[in-house]
């Protein structure tokens, strides 16, 4: 007898393969799947009865000394289990006093997730500061650089007329709508729209009106959807609407951020907004919980740790890294010089749930992904 140790990237398929009947495929499937849930301020009844519920199917729930006695009456946990387990405990907890209800449904959500396909979204800014030079086009030049990333693997274009930079300053209306316009008329010009999908890159609702008019269907707003016009503009259009997490603005976001508990006061920017979004009619939405606007270098890597805890929320997830001063912040380097830690920070946030990339270098996220994809995608023989 032999053995080696293995990656489950498909339990179905593999437990298929052994010669597991059908029902048994879908049990066993459940049960490789492992979840770590860090439970927030539980009181400790709630904490002593899921403790001895989770114990009884197998699963554990791990709480600091003195639960048992009440010594704390709101405590920290953490909730092991697999997906079988979660199952069971969101049916068990239904019932439970202490909040355990509102825990029940979450953990509802956390099992309930759907995975989506990977896209490419390429960066094309509009103007003459945005912090990566190599990203700043004008009409004479975008219908170039559009054709190249749609032939290297594009799926979205994202275009802005206004840096996003941390000091960046804002433009007026108009100003930024001249500054896109151009781009906007060759694109439905030159029918690129019908090929790949085009974001734009704003919150000003008479530039994102002008942009949906030619044939765009996607509106980034690093706002987060803080302007009602911007809603109702997004709802008219029918259009996917990605909701960024900023704290404060471009100008001052990055002077001292600060967060109790980062991962809780994002989650809850999100669940926020989503209502928002959905009392507009708004149906298409992405969730970008904002890498480098508004956090420090802990804030990003706890983001990007524990991104799958977003997956909850049942919309897509945008990852955008592409050149940003995190990188700079781990190893000294220019923007020039920091393609290889993007590639890094996109390549491992899909393994925890973004489906979309938000990037300068498309050919090159390309192949990268590829490969990926043919490394978990690899059946076993």
């Amino acid at each position: 007898m032999q053995c080696y140790r293995i990656s489950i990237n498909d339990p179905q398929y593999l437990f298929e393969k052994l010669g597991c009947d059908k029902t048994g495929c879908k049990i066993l499937s459940k049960k490789s799947d492992i979840h770590t849930l860090y439970i927030k301020d539980i009181h400790f009844g709630a904490a002593n009865i899921l403790k001895q519920d989770a114990l009884s199917i197998g699963a554990d729930l791990a709480v600091p000394s003195g639960v048992i006695i009440g010594k704390e009456k709101y405590v920290d946990a953490i909730l092991l289990g697999n997906t079988k387990h979660f199952e069971t405990l969101s049916r068990k907890e239904s019932a439970q006093p202490f909040g355990l209800k509102t825990l029940a449904k979450e953990l509802k959500n956390f099992i309930k997730q759907r995975n989506y396909a990977t896209k490419i979204m390429g960066v094309i800014n509009a103007n003459e500061d945005s912090f990566y030079k190599k990203s700043r086009f004008n009409e004479t030049n975008a219908v170039l650089t559009i054709e190249s990333m749609i032939h290297d693997g594009a799926d979205i274009i994202d275009i802005g007329g206004v840096s996003s930079r941390p000091g960046s300053v804002s433009v007026t209306e108009d100003e930024e709508l001249k500054r896109i316009k151009p781009i906007c008329d060759l694109i439905h010009q030159q029918n690129f729209h019908n090929k790949v999908d085009f974001s734009i890159d704003s919150y000003q609702p008479k530039v994102i009106d002008y942009a949906l008019n030619k044939g765009f269907n996607i509106v980034n707003d690093i706002t987060g959807l803080t302007d009602d016009n911007v809603a109702k503009v997004t709802s008219n259009y029918d259009a996917q609407l990605v909701i960024m997490h900023m704290q404060k603005n471009p100008i001052d976001m990055q002077n001292e951020p600060k967060y109790e508990n980062v991962m809780l006061e994002i989650s809850d920017f999100f669940d926020r907004q989503i209502k928002k979004a959905h009392d507009f009619g708004i149906k298409k939405i992405v969730l970008d919980v904002g890498i480098g606007f508004g956090k420090t270098l802990d804030h990003n890597l706890a983001l990007l740790n524990n991104l799958e805890h977003f997956k909850k929320f049942g919309h897509e997830l945008l990852i955008g890294a592409s050149r940003k001063s995190m990188i700079n912040n781990i190893v000294t380097s220019s923007i020039e010089e920091r393609l290889p830690g993007t590639l890094a920070i996109h390549l491992e946030s899909l393994k925890k749930g973004a489906s979309i990339v938000r990037c300068h270098d498309v050919k090159e996220h390309y192949q990268a992904i590829k490969v990926q994809e043919a490394i978990l995608n690899q059946k076993m023989y």
